[in-house]
């Protein structure tokens, strides 16, 4: 396992088995990459390439207008500063969007596409649900740990407070002029790619009680999406990769394999 930053500096952290097609992990927004550290165990023996996105952990952001098409060139760029040819592709929450966007540009980079947590068509109120969040982090210049509640069910949280330090951890240490930008991107997010573009295999997958990615936006992005297939997590928030890391990890092992 290596850890590394690209000349334009994304750090990263590459996990290299020469039998085997990366899996890539893209988190999501205000977060790092170690929330796939249930997945880089899991997945050990395979090949995983996770990073920081633009803006967050270690990785830089320098531009002051920012779009989704950065987060692709970010990508692209790390995995051919790499000299990865093909990639297992998965991304979580805002990381899904990336990985929506990625797909529609670069569609022959990938094997295969797993949307974790993503959003599609927010109704009028989920909108002002999420705009006023976005106000209220402007406002106070800090994330609220309520977040936390609507990543995790009650149970885990009280189970396991060694996530709920490491998230809030995370959360805290967060660069929030950064973090605004590309929260915006996400609150503003139009839905608006040409899901045309996207022809490779997709799995869209999320938690059975997420309030913010709902089974109804995957379902209808089972729809949209040609060749991809449905997966909802029993007892998953937000973060189902989490706490339901033994159920995502296994849906994503047989998903990659069959397209090996």
């Amino acid at each position: 396992m290596t850890t590394g930053t690209t000349a334009s500096g994304t750090f990263y952290f590459l996990n290299q088995k020469e039998q085997s097609i990366p899996i890539v992990f893209v988190h999501g927004v205000g977060l790092t990459y170690e929330i796939w550290q249930p997945q880089l165990d899991f997945f050990k023996n395979y090949s995983t390439l996770s990073y920081d996105i633009l803006g967050h952990g270690k990785s830089s952001l320098t531009k002051q207008n920012i779009s989704f098409d950065d987060f692709s060139e970010q990508l692209i760029n790390l995995i051919n500063e790499l000299k990865i040819d093909k990639i297992h592709l998965v991304g979580f929450s805002i990381g899904s969007l990336i990985a929506r966007n990625f797909a529609t540009k670069f569609n022959d980079r990938l094997q295969s596409l797993i949307l974790l947590g993503s959003i599609y068509k927010r109704s009028k109120q989920q909108q002002k649900i999420v705009d006023e969040r976005f106000n209220q982090a402007k406002k106070e210049l800090k994330l609220s740990k309520q977040a936390l509640k609507r990543w995790f069910t009650d149970r885990y949280l009280e189970n396991n407070p060694d996530t709920y330090e490491k998230i809030s951890s995370i959360l805290s240490s967060i660069n929030m002029a950064n973090f605004l930008k590309v929260y915006e991107l996400f609150v503003k997010h139009k839905n608006d790619e040409d899901f045309e573009k996207i022809k490779t295999n997709t799995l869209v997958m999320t938690g059975e009680y997420d309030v913010g990615s709902t089974i109804e936006m995957s379902q209808e992005l089972n729809k949209i999406i040609k060749n991809s297939e449905l997966k909802i997590v029993k007892d998953g928030k937000h973060l189902c990769g989490i706490e339901c890391a033994d159920d995502v990890n296994l849906t994503i092992k047989n998903f990659v394999e069959k397209n090996e």
